[in-house]
């Protein structure tokens, strides 16, 4: 599941200037089809979350399969602006109900080991990251286009949901056969994601995986940006520094299972978050290009594994309510969702050099915030 989605959010990645060419699309079009999907994502899926927990699982599962191979084939066919952001729109809750609650269930069936299953699922989709990207060229130079690129991307999405029809997947707690309307289910959960976020160790997992975004997905974000406007590189060179950070963060992607099964998480996330604040305030001021690269290759190993950790140790906390974390997590999303606009408005009045260092932020909430009790290692 997350192979297939980060492989279809990869491919969107490189086939943007494509997109814009082909349907003429303006900078204020191109930033609505970036933005509105993930909001509109972000208030659908909380629903989806909680009635994971409480109504028919495999339902939302097969629901979300249908719809997302529906939203690729809708992408293809897109004859203009209205017609993609619908696409998009449906593609966003799809992909929360077919890969977030997968996930969920993966979790469900790794309970006694969950930080080294996040591993693997991290795996797949920094595999998927990679492939994406290269899809895209392979379609290029085959002659065919991005239209061709996302339909056949439909294909494996209807037959990995042929496989997933007769999968068990069903709410831990919850058992089967048991009868419950669609409207109590719902209320029955959004109670039970209400009383999870007045709990201080959800919130701890919660708040520290939207910090540590800054860097991971955040810096990701402005990294090719800043490579040309701050370090004065040129798009050739900001793309190789692109590559590098995708193609380590694959590789420490992998090296962290084996870790993970000689050390504990905890002790992992307090040693890289310390070495973070090291290598990422020397990747920000050497000026030579090489050493850069190298640097920031270090920082892309370094922080493999946290969004992983941190996301098992939230699935821990809230045992039998899988499905939930997808909720509540949704709900900090949208306040996370606002951090790469932090970023952006301070580099608008400071430059994006300085407005950097914010990034720090991410390892220095890390050391404060994990837990210290030896019972937690």
């Amino acid at each position: 599941m997350e192979l297939l989605d980060e492989l279809v959010a990869g491919a969107w990645t490189a086939a943007w200037p494509l997109v814009r060419a082909d349907l003429d699309l303006s900078y204020g079009q191109l930033g609505l089809l970036l933005s509105a999907p993930h909001v509109f994502g972000n208030l659908v899926e909380p629903a989806l979350g909680v009635l994971g927990d409480t109504w028919d699982r495999r339902a939302l599962v097969r629901a979300g399969g249908c719809a997302f191979a529906a939203a690729l084939v809708l992408a293809a066919l897109s004859p203009g602006f209205w017609t993609l952001l619908a696409a998009l729109a449906l593609a966003s809750p799809a992909s929360g109900a077919l890969v977030g609650l997968s996930q969920a269930t993966l979790m469900d069936a790794r309970a006694h080991d969950r930080e080294r299953g996040m591993a693997h699922w991290a795996l797949a989709g920094s595999l998927g990251m990679v492939l994406g990207p290269l899809l895209v060229g392979a379609a290029g130079a085959a002659g065919l286009g991005w239209r061709a690129t996302f339909a056949l991307l439909a294909a494996p999405s209807a037959l990995l949901l042929l496989a997933l029809w007769r999968a068990p997947v069903a709410a831990p707690h919850r058992p089967a056969g048991a009868s419950r309307s669609f409207g109590a289910s719902l209320v029955h959960g959004v109670r039970d994601a209400g009383r999870a976020l007045r709990r201080r160790e959800v919130l701890r997992w919660l708040t520290l995986l939207e910090l540590a975004d800054l860097m991971l997905d955040v810096l990701y974000a402005y990294l090719a940006l800043y490579f040309v406007d701050v370090a004065g590189a040129s798009g050739a060179r900001a793309g190789v520094a692109v590559a590098v950070w995708t193609i380590v963060g694959l590789v420490g992607d992998a090296l962290l299972i084996p870790v993970l099964g000689r050390v504990s998480g905890m002790r992992y996330l307090r040693a890289s978050a310390a070495a973070t604040l090291v290598v990422f305030p020397a990747f920000l001021l050497v000026d030579a290009a090489l050493p850069k690269l190298a640097l920031l290759g270090a920082l892309g190993m370094l922080n493999a594994g946290w969004h992983a950790i941190l996301k098992g140790r939230l699935y821990a906390a809230m045992p039998g309510r899988s499905a939930t974390v997808m909720a509540v997590g949704n709900v900090f999303g949208l306040a996370g969702s606002l951090l790469p606009l932090v970023v952006g408005l301070a580099a608008e009045r400071y430059g994006l050099g300085p407005a950097m260092w914010l990034l720090l932020a991410a390892p220095l909430a890390l050391l404060a915030g994990l837990p210290r009790r030896a019972a937690s290692e």
